[in-house]
């Protein structure tokens, strides 16, 4: 990306969260840079992977700690620089084209360039031939095409991805895939969660690995598909389940005060 970043770096700083009585976010610390790339977030079901994306886009708030952006962004400032895409995607009860055109125009984006992104975006997605069918008649993974390439129309400066391929076809995750790759390519920092560990070998240029909220684990891809140095993600990458009745063996840190 050629311009200053707006809201990059973003920091989480000792941050904690809790459902009920139960901390499904501990002591959390890490930092994504401004430089583009895709950091893929991994780990068991329950890991709280799904929640550090919402604490990162500010659909909810820590018990404790501090979430810090560049330069002490504002709410306005981030929203307007940076997209979620949620496993269930929200779509306007509109046609294709407009659920794309509309959040163009919202941004700002006006006349010729506004249609050149709507095309652009469909045709990438291989939603082109569906424009004016209004899109709840979408199959599910038509959807979660439209909903990314409406969120990458607009060119956010930070893009985030909660599982965005789940239950899709290889042609459809292909697609998906496209699209992160051309996002990331022109300058987007993408973060994404997601259950499919060839999937993060495609894309990811940096590895977060929770284990039962904690961060175990943040390096670049690479070096983690080496050889992680934490025990759980080494079981983790073996295929090993990592369930609650073998915490004192794998997880320690665990056994640390929670309150």
């Amino acid at each position: 990306m050629s311009t200053p970043s707006a809201i990059l770096p973003l920091e989480l700083n000792d941050v904690w969260l809790s459902a009920g009585d139960k901390q499904v976010i501990k002591d959390l610390n890490c930092r994504f840079t401004a430089r583009p790339g895709c950091s893929v977030i991994i780990g068991p079901n329950g890991a709280g992977k799904s929640l550090l994306l919402k604490l990162c886009h500010g659909l909810i708030q820590p018990d404790r700690g501090r979430i810090t952006w560049a330069g002490g962004a504002d709410p306005g400032l981030r929203g307007q620089h940076q997209a979620m895409v949620l496993q269930r995607p929200v779509l306007l009860r509109r046609s294709v084209w407009a659920n794309v055109d509309f959040a163009l125009k919202v941004n700002g984006v006006s006349g010729v360039e506004r249609q050149r992104r709507v095309e652009a975006a469909l045709a990438q997605a291989g939603l082109g031939r569906y424009a004016r069918k209004p899109a709840r008649l979408l199959s599910f993974g038509e959807q979660q095409r439209l909903a990314l390439a409406r969120a990458w129309a607009v060119r956010p400066e930070l893009l985030l991805l909660d599982e965005p391929s789940a239950n899709l076809d290889p042609a459809a995750t292909h697609l998906i895939e496209e699209i992160i790759r051309e996002a990331t390519a022109n300058g987007t920092k993408v973060i994404m969660t997601t259950h499919d560990l060839h999937q993060a070998r495609r894309l990811a240029d940096e590895i977060l690995f929770l284990h039962r909220g904690r961060l175990k684990e943040m390096t670049s891809a690479d070096k983690f598909f080496a050889g992680p140095e934490n025990d759980l993600a080494q079981a983790f990458l073996r295929g090993e389940l990592l369930w609650w009745r073998r915490r004192s063996i794998y997880d320690p840190d665990d056994n640390k005060k929670e309150g």
